[in-house]
């Protein structure tokens, strides 16, 4: 229970810190907001009503406190640039980055953990540098690049999807899942490289340890120390680079769902700051900050849970 409390305490100064950095960032850009939103050419009485929406016209103090309270409650305010509710315009784009999140981890973790228990079996092998070789390769690709070449090569090379043609989940899940499959690669490419490099050097440190030495001197066969002991510890070391994942997500969303034409969160945020609409941007960045806390958070959780050593230590 201690630990339970200690990790809510982190995740609620955890929130409010990101919420001051943000409401910092957006009042520290020169100029008025109302100014910048509605151009130069705006009458006074038009820059007064804007303010007053945006409730510039009020002390810093009092406009993060009906900020973060009105956060808080659910109510984030109106959109600029939609006039609609700030939350139903979210809502509307959640849902699909957080299918296409979970369609990235999916990939990742089918792919990364049989990948990188190969690997560690092969070490020495020429399976090792051919599968180090792939692992630059998958890193060092730009996802502006990536996206753009998985488009090319099966989008209009092999004809296995029409570029642009987004199939709602709530019209076709088939549809979607099958457009939605290549904007996943695109973003679990360089997670799949990263996650591999983890599962196969955590892999072999468990291999060296003694008591795997000591079940091989008692005649247990490879493959059932293996799944049976090895595994199981290397899988704990490489659950936290969950959270991490999901962090690459969003970032990795906001140029994916751009190229590939996903209504989702990250393009969303691009369409909000181009737009200049400040009440949707600020929104989106607390909600994206939210959602990769509560998955760390969650994270935390489960490995204690999998392994209580680690609560007792801390």
């Amino acid at each position: 229970m201690r630990y339970l409390v200690k990790k809510i305490i982190i995740l609620l100064i955890t929130m409010f810190l990101i919420s001051l950095l943000t409401f910092c960032a957006f009042h520290i850009i020169p100029g008025d907001p109302a100014q910048l939103i509605l151009g130069t050419t705006a009458s006074p009485e038009k820059l007064d009503a804007l303010r007053e929406q945006l409730g510039t016209n009020l002390p810093l103090w009092q406009q993060y406190r009906d900020w973060i309270s009105g956060f808080v409650r659910g109510d984030f305010g109106t959109s600029i640039r939609y006039s609609m509710p700030v939350k139903s315009l979210i809502e509307g784009h959640v849902t699909v980055t957080l299918l296409l999140g979970l369609m990235v981890i999916l990939l990742t973790l089918a792919v990364s953990i049989p990948l990188g228990v190969f690997s560690a079996r092969k070490q020495g092998t020429l399976a090792e540098p051919v599968l180090g070789f792939f692992n630059i390769i998958g890193l060092s690709i730009p996802g502006f690049f990536l996206s753009v070449l998985l488009m090319w090569v099966f989008g209009l090379v092999l004809h296995l999807f029409t570029p642009g043609a987004y199939v709602s989940y709530t019209e076709d899940m088939t549809g979607f899942l099958q457009y939605m499959i290549f904007p996943a690669l695109a973003i679990a490419i360089p997670e799949i490289a990263t996650l591999t490099r983890y599962v196969q050097t955590a892999v072999q440190e468990e291999m060296n340890r003694d008591y795997v030495r000591t079940a091989r001197g008692k005649g247990a066969g490879t493959n059932r120390i293996l799944y049976r002991h090895i595994l199981r510890n290397a899988i704990v070391a490489v659950i936290p680079l969950i959270g991490m994942i999901v962090g690459s997500i969003f970032s990795g969303s906001i140029i994916v769902e751009q190229v590939f034409a996903v209504p989702g969160i990250g393009r969303l945020l691009i369409s909000s700051v181009t737009g200049r609409d400040f009440p949707l941007t600020q929104t989106l960045v607390m909600y994206i900050a939210l959602i990769i806390v509560l998955t760390n958070f969650a994270v935390d959780l489960l490995i204690q849970v999998i392994d209580p050593r680690i609560r007792l230590a801390d």
